[in-house]
């Protein structure tokens, strides 16, 4: 076991903890409805999971699948294919998923430069493609001769041209360095004793995220998790509360934690379990803490603009 710092907050699990979450997690043996999978982590491979899942039961669904790297999952190695080889593996579970949505569904695909272009190839001949996500990831090794590389995409699709997207939920609380009054009243801006801000629109560039790290309560070891604000605005954008929200790629489970915070069905598949306890763990931790970083008061501040009180000294 890895011996960590005091101050370091990543989760763990003891034996006992395992032992009493394992059973927790659902196993599939014949078709469910949706009400069966409302809420729960199913273990096992989605390959294998997707024939025993009902039709159009989702609003939202979230893709995370392995990027096409050289990376270890646990026991399990994706290894780095062809452009044409990982697009002929997107090709073979892409499909299958679409039975899956609701007419007016939303798909999120989630991915990096050197898989991105296949990810469009295969989600433009299924879906209609409505814009692409960069998000800037501030960890990255630097580059002596290359570009660090420091950002990865989400590509936004829909199943038909009716589909939910609320703006309002989604936008910034930015700082406004250079304050602009229209006959001595604030335009476009608001004037507070924390200093002056502005709500704007949400673009395609997200440069306010912060990866998970060992101070964070949500920082697992998990070796691509993604960050709970990150699936936070996926989610608010395009799912009203009580939707269901579908991760078949779920890892430590971060899109069913954010579901669950929002007030969102959730489901979601994964292969190993430990990871699958991983995320039931954090379940329980989020019926405490419905906390997401960077998100206060149904509103996205912009980084390090936020203010928040210190903890009590013990």
């Amino acid at each position: 076991m890895k011996v960590r710092s005091p101050r370091n907050r990543t989760l763990t699990l003891t034996e006992d903890e395992r032992r009493r979450l394992a059973p927790q997690l659902l196993s599939p043996q014949k078709t469910l409805v949706a009400d069966d999978l409302a809420n729960r982590i199913i273990h096992g491979d989605f390959l294998e999971v997707i024939d025993f899942l009902p039709d159009a039961f989702v609003d939202l669904l979230i893709l995370d699948p392995p990027y096409n790297l050289d990376k270890q999952f646990g026991d399990v190695k994706f290894g780095h294919l062809s452009n044409d080889a990982y697009q002929e593996y997107l090709e073979s579970w892409f499909p299958r998923l679409l039975r899956l949505l609701k007419p007016h569904a939303t798909v999120y695909l989630c991915g990096d430069w050197q898989c991105s272009v296949a990810e469009y190839q295969v989600m433009s001949k299924y879906l209609h493609v409505r814009n692409r996500i960069t998000w800037q990831r501030e960890k990255g090794r630097g580059a002596k001769a290359n570009w660090k590389n420091c950002c990865e995409d989400i590509w936004f699709g829909t199943l038909g041209g009716k589909y939910y997207f609320n703006v309002e939920a989604v936008k910034q609380k930015r700082r406004v360095i250079a304050p602009y009054r229209d006959n001595g009243v604030p335009k476009d801006w608001e004037e507070t004793k924390e200093g002056n801000y502005r709500l704007t629109c949400p673009s395609n560039f997200w440069n306010d995220i912060s990866v998970p790290y060992w101070s964070m309560r949500e920082n697992t070891d998990h070796p691509t998790q993604k960050p709970e604000k990150l699936l936070a605005k996926l989610i608010l954008a395009s799912s009203r509360p009580g939707d269901f929200v579908f991760d078949p790629f779920l890892g430590s489970g971060t899109t069913a934690v954010v579901a669950q915070k929002l007030g969102r069905r959730f489901a979601g598949v994964e292969i190993n379990q430990e990871y699958c306890c991983w995320a039931l763990k954090r379940l329980e931790e989020a019926e405490h803490d419905a906390t997401i970083q960077g998100y206060h008061d149904g509103v996205f501040w912009e980084r390090n603009s936020l203010k928040q009180p210190r903890p009590p000294k013990p």
